[in-house]
């Protein structure tokens, strides 16, 4: 099948330029795993809820009477008579909610690796935090994208600051691998799962994309989803 949220992964860079201080990439791409859950259609619990838009994507910051934030995806249960809103092209409904179920954080390192990954690590496990406040114990995903590109640019405005793999500035090559290792040592074992989606792109014209290996990254997303939705039947 179809991954949809590799899919919208790979759009972010492919025939485009990637800006990294948007942040509502994140969120584009978190939206897409109940979506993912939802096709493969192995938890009716989960399938009906969905259809009858009891359980939907929070719209909000935070969750209603909690103070946490939502992270860049948080699907859970619908806040009572409160009206969800379907959209076009997802089967899941967005609204206000209540509880969180699903929590899925999204990190994307195409640069600077070195010098980003304590804050990257830290923001991923206050989020954890985040999710679980007001109670209860919701299944966490994290998707941390790490470029293995040779060379890569970042753009500020019409400034571009491309690598030049020494000092400060090393390719993303030379710091892939480190960075996949800290975070699944120290931050992995926080989260039910974490999915390194491993990637080339350079960020410059015609903005090509290619995956480090599409199989085994699309497997192991396969197994998580596989994962998740065994956990939903258990745990909601």
């Amino acid at each position: 099948m179809a991954f949809l949220l590799l899919e919208r992964f790979k759009a972010l860079f492919s025939g485009v330029k990637y800006l990294h201080r948007d942040s509502s990439l994140g969120d584009s791409v978190a939206e897409y795993l109940t979506e993912d859950l939802f096709v493969l259609k192995k938890s009716s619990k989960f399938n009906d809820r969905i259809a009858l838009a009891e359980r939907v994507q929070n719209t909000q910051n935070r969750r209603v009477g909690v103070d946490a934030r939502r992270g860049d995806g948080t699907f859970g249960e619908l806040v009572a008579g409160a009206k969800a809103i379907k959209v076009d092209g997802f089967h899941v409904a967005r609204g206000p909610i209540a509880t969180v179920e699903i929590g899925v954080e999204v990190k994307i390192l195409c640069k600077a690796m070195n010098r980003q990954i304590d804050r990257v690590m830290r923001s991923m496990e206050d989020q954890i935090k985040q999710f679980r406040a007001g109670g209860g114990r919701p299944i966490s995903i994290g998707i941390v994208g790490v470029n293995h590109a040779a060379r890569c640019t970042t753009y500020e405005g019409d400034v571009a600051w491309p690598t030049t793999g020494k000092g400060r500035h090393k390719h993303p090559i030379q710091e892939a691998a480190v960075t996949e290792t800290k975070i699944r040592n120290r931050v992995g074992p926080q989260y039910d799962e974490v999915l390194f989606v491993r990637f080339r792109a350079e960020n410059v014209p015609p903005y090509d994309f290619e995956w480090v290996n599409q199989a085994d990254t699309e497997l192991e997303y396969g197994a998580i989803l596989t994962r998740t939705i065994r956990r939903y039947e258990q745990n909601f």
